[in-house]
């Protein structure tokens, strides 16, 4: 318990009025008034009326605070350290029982032979039960009395104990020793404190050193600026100042370094879903089967975490590190709806109150998954080469999203996301054979031995995990501002998001895929059409009516026509029809005839180039460097040899190139005539250890009919088809052997000179 603050006006106290340090000088109690005087010497007299009605009036803490209380903060209970606080409330019993008779202060609950005779406010006054109390604690035994803390305690103390009681309670029954004033950082000379600091800078910038050698260093500092006989405090002194001012150094040194850097514009606070979309992308810790030879490999994850919901917008699985193309298809996939997948159930449909799941699938065109869908404000990445190039900047245009890279060694600007990676490990992943572990001393046996899941089915796996567990799991510590104590998921907060700031359902067309493509300006040629990063690409139909015209385009590109690129699958380019504006794919003119063409990447198409040069050849047309490209992906050597020929790194590069074919052909917008849909890969059987169906035989038809293709039309070109001879007899059946030629009947008739 605790008792109203009192104001203290006696002659020499302080108070505080409006910020202003006063002195009371004396009191004029007849007359109710106070004469305050300041350091400068004015005077000020005032009435108490006036000081206890006064809203910034307080009394001086150099002054009216004492022992553990002066120049700090008011003591409270929880300051007190173990055992402190029994031996207080032991003197708060004694106390209580002088004032009351009772140790627990309660008439109506008291203790076994309360009130004592000697204690029993009916027959004792205040005084005698205070000085009974000083003869009860005076018979103790001095060590005893002295372990409880009741050692030399008279009658004036209890008077000062039960004063401190009344003002601060049970802390006021504490002795000042117990909570005696912190001295702060340790006192220094200032010649030692100008070598920490030193010493501090230069640490800063040096490789991790230990206290052992910063001493040795702050030693010298001292001895070399201000002589040998300047004093240094011990090691261990020094040891504790350092971490009293440093903290204890256990960062590693270029995260200390990146600490001291100052902010450009503070701490942003996120309080509505896509202000602030987290990117990044790590290795797959799970082994999986590619679909082209079934070999394991390991894949990376790329995924966008909301930081106000923490939902996973998207995500996305790829055999070779993610590019600007890849960044690009995950942002579009933030802004697009989930459609439901054929074996999802109402469960995973879209189940925010907000808006009704009928009224985003008209517009959608599809029934819609249970996953949040915006335009992001802000991406946050690290600094990778992938998130600092012109492509992704148009990217930012398009979409009217900013992408900010994290500060520098600043790790902790996108922790949400790293965070996320190590949940989705332990929830997920650790579940999956074909585990790899945190790293390599934790892997197990053999994990490329283990793997069973196509990379179709982890994918598969990873979405439904993420819309029917992550968006419906409680957040511990994530829980929002306004609601820390609350029970809450992504999905709950992104359903109070409509309430807060609404919902703005812009759902882009599916011709947003082509604006998020490399751009190129070029030219069409009047026979070959256009030249795309060394290869040309033609449509006569698409093309007729623009061969050898220019663009109506001004600016820096005048006169030229915009082509888009997908550096995942090389064999067509996109051109956009100035009327229509519809987009049309303009094939590679070195695609055979007959057959499919086997998918390539701008890496390969690079490989291509380089070895046709390297091998001393020009060709003229893009068909002459067909059977380099079938050379690079493995046509010479026969199909059934394929899978034990080549190297697995060969291997891991066809595939790459057949699941980033696939990818890119997975985010193209369908367009009539639609081509034939690929194979499903099939389901894994129950109780089989292993369900890769190998697509490499299909790979391999691809190849022998590109090259027959190929052989075909080089033989066409090259040479006419030869006429087949004519019947025997057909010269006697066309005319008659005993019909002379019209020249030989002239000669047989003779002239005019003749008859003479």
């Amino acid at each position: 318990m605790t008792a109203a603050a009192v104001l203290d006006l006696s002659p020499g106290a302080g108070l505080v009025l409006d910020g202003t340090e006063w002195t009371v000088e004396r009191r004029e109690p007849h007359l109710g008034r106070v004469q305050l005087v300041k350091d400068d010497g004015t005077r000020e007299r005032v009435a108490f009326r006036f000081l206890a009605n006064h809203p910034r009036c307080r009394p001086s803490s150099r002054t009216s605070s004492a022992g553990a209380d002066r120049g700090r903060q008011r003591k409270a209970s929880e300051d007190l350290k173990a055992g402190r606080l029994e031996l207080t409330e032991l003197r708060l019993a004694h106390l209580l029982e002088v004032a009351t008779g009772f140790r627990s202060g309660d008439p109506f609950h008291p203790g076994p032979g309360e009130p004592r005779a000697e204690y029993d406010p009916a027959t004792t006054t205040l005084t005698e039960r205070r000085h009974a109390k000083v003869a009860e604690l005076a018979a103790l035994g001095p060590a005893h009395a002295k372990l409880l803390g009741l050692g030399s305690v008279g009658y004036r103390t209890l008077i000062r104990w039960e004063n401190a009681r009344r003002r601060f309670g049970l802390v006021g029954c504490a002795d000042d020793r117990w909570l005696r004033r912190s001295g702060g950082t340790r006192t220094v000379s200032e010649e030692v404190r100008e070598a920490v600091l030193a010493v501090r800078e230069e640490t800063k910038r040096m490789a991790k050193v230990s206290m052992r050698t910063k001493d040795r260093m702050i030693r010298q500092y001292v001895r070399e600026e201000f002589g040998p006989e300047t004093k240094v405090p011990s090691y261990d002194t020094l040891r504790r100042l350092w971490q009293e001012w440093f903290g204890p150094g256990g960062a590693r040194q270029r995260y200390a370094r990146s600490a001291d850097l100052p902010e450009s514009e503070g701490h942003v606070l996120v309080h509505r879903p896509g202000q602030v979309v987290a990117l990044d992308t790590t290795v797959l810790p799970v082994m999986v089967r590619e679909h082209v030879f079934g070999d394991p490999v390991k894949m990376h994850l790329t995924l966008a975490l909301d930081v106000c919901t923490h939902s996973l917008v998207a995500f996305r699985l790829t055999l070779v590190s993610d590019t600007s193309v890849d960044v690009a298809m995950v942002l579009r996939d933030v802004t697009m709806p989930l459609p439901m997948r054929a074996d999802w159930g109402e469960d995973l449909e879209w189940p925010y109150p907000g808006l009704p799941a009928a009224v985003v699938a008209e517009f959608a065109g599809h029934a819609v998954a249970g996953l949040p869908f915006f335009t992001p404000e802000t991406v946050t990445t690290d600094h990778g080469s992938v998130y600092r190039n012109h492509h992704l900047v148009e990217v930012e245009r398009v979409l009217g999203c900013q992408v900010l890279p994290a500060r520098v060694l600043r790790p902790t600007d996108k922790a949400a996301v790293e965070r996320a990676f190590g949940v989705i490990r332990q929830l997920l992943f650790e579940h999956l054979v074909g585990y790899t572990g945190v790293d390599v001393a934790d892997r197990g046996a053999d994990p490329a031995a283990d793997a069973v899941l196509t990379a179709d089915q982890l994918e598969h796996l990873i979405a439904t995990w993420i819309v029917g567990v992550w968006q419906k799991r409680k957040l511990g510590e994530y829980a929002p501002a306004w609601d820390p104590d609350g029970s809450h998921s992504p999905n709950s907060l992104f359903a109070a998001s409509f309430a807060q700031t609404g919902f703005a359902m812009d759902i882009p067309s599916p011709e947003l895929f082509y604006e998020l493509l490399p751009a190129h300006y070029v030219r069409i040629d009047k026979r070959r059409g256009v030249k795309i990063r060394g290869l040309w690409y033609d449509d006569p139909d698409v093309l007729r009516d623009y061969r050898g015209e220019l663009s109506t385009r001004g600016g820096k590109h005048k006169g030229k026509w915009l082509i888009r690129r997908d550096p995942r699958d090389r064999r067509q380019v996109f051109f956009q029809d100035p009327i229509s504006h519809a987009w049309h794919p303009l094939p590679w003119t070195g695609m055979p005839r007959a057959g499919q063409m086997p998918a390539f990447g701008d890496a390969r198409a690079r490989t291509l180039l380089a070895k046709a040069a390297a091998a001393g050849l020009k060709p003229k047309s893009d068909t002459e460097l067909l059977p380099v490209l079938l050379e690079l992906i493995g046509s010479n050597i026969p199909v059934s040899k394929w899978p034990t020929q080549l190297k697995k790194s060969q291997r891991t590069e066809h595939a790459r190139e057949t699941h980033q074919a696939r990818a890119a052909q997975a985010d193209r917008p369908p367009s009539p005539p639609a081509s034939a849909p690929q194979p499903a890969a099939s389901p894994v059987p129950a109780g089989e250890k292993t369900a890769t169906v190998l697509s490499w035989p299909g790979r391999a038809r691809q190849t022998q009919e590109a090259v027959a293709g190929e052989r075909r039309q080089r033989r066409e070109a090259v040479r006419p088809a030869p006429v087949p001879p004519p019947e025997l007899g057909h010269n006697f059946r066309a005319r008659s052997v005993f019909v002379l030629p019209e020249d030989d009947l002239e000669e047989n008739r003779g002239g005019p000179d003749d008859a003479g």
